[in-house]
């Protein structure tokens, strides 16, 4: 069983403190009042794992909540995509009212949306490629109405930059969470032939490379991405247990975009 599960039934032998810990406290009915002195500095120990994991997944539905809102409204499509997050983490009836209050939380207008992002960058101890999967989250959650306003543009980039991703990396991101959506859309029209040449396209700006682009670097750039998502890698960084069935998603949909590309130049 996750920490997750424990948490819920009672076994829960650690406090995450700060703002994230109110937050997830408030949440699941759970106080914390302990601070984060001193934590940049300490060293990395098994304990922190579960700091991680419990971050992960506080400020992922709580920040969710408030790209969602920062529009004026949650629309149903934003409010889908957090279920179907849920849905696909398998959460208990317990930790699924927990995810739908962090979401609720993150939409008032007094979130500390600061000091949650500061918090997490903390916990993640520099974890790169955990904080490009949250960040990743956030695009689509941006996108999930079908429209990318100012608004929301501005605000993913303020996130970016508190967790330390440049815009040139938030743009990269953001053009990968694009062409996945179309790419996965254009599965299911793929005998028309337009729709099979914007799905070559979008393969590769699934790997972020050009269509100009030689085979040693299409592999190199499957590698590298297959590698920063995979499953078993990121829960050992402190992705939530829970949450190891969205990186597989991501590495299907990373390896169908390298198939198109690879059957389409005969390597």
């Amino acid at each position: 069983m996750s920490w997750l599960g424990k948490l819920v039934g009672g076994a829960f032998g650690f406090m995450l403190g700060g703002p994230l810990g109110a937050i997830f406290g408030a949440s699941v009915g759970h106080q914390f009042d302990t601070g984060l002195d001193g934590m940049a500095g300490e060293s990395f120990n098994p304990g922190d794992q579960q700091r991680v994991q419990m971050a992960f997944f506080t400020a992922t539905f709580a920040v969710m909540g408030h790209v969602a809102k920062v529009d004026g409204r949650v629309s149903n499509e934003e409010i889908g995509l957090a279920k179907r997050v849920m849905d696909n983490m398998e959460l208990s009836p317990e930790l699924r009212e927990a995810a739908i209050q962090l979401f609720q939380q993150g939409k008032q207008t007094d979130f500390p949306l600061k000091e949650v992002l500061r918090q997490f960058r903390v916990e993640c101890h520099r974890r790169t490629n955990l904080v490009r999967m949250f960040v990743e989250i956030q695009i689509q959650a941006a996108f999930a109405d079908g429209v990318y306003d100012a608004k929301e543009e501005k605000l993913l980039l303020d996130i970016c930059a508190q967790l330390g991703l440049s815009r040139f990396e938030y743009q990269i991101i953001k053009g990968q969470v694009q062409a996945q959506h179309r790419f996965q859309q254009s599965g299911e029209q793929f005998h028309e032939a337009k729709a099979g040449s914007s799905k070559l396209e979008d393969a590769y700006a699934v790997l972020g490379v050009s269509g100009t682009a030689d085979d040693a670097e299409v592999k190199k750039a499957y590698r590298r991405l297959m590698s920063q998502h995979h499953p078993d890698k990121l829960v050992a960084k402190g992705l939530p247990e829970e949450m190891m069935q969205m990186a597989k998603q991501k590495t299907q949909q990373i390896r169908k975009a390298y198939e198109t590309i690879r059957e389409t130049r005969g390597f």
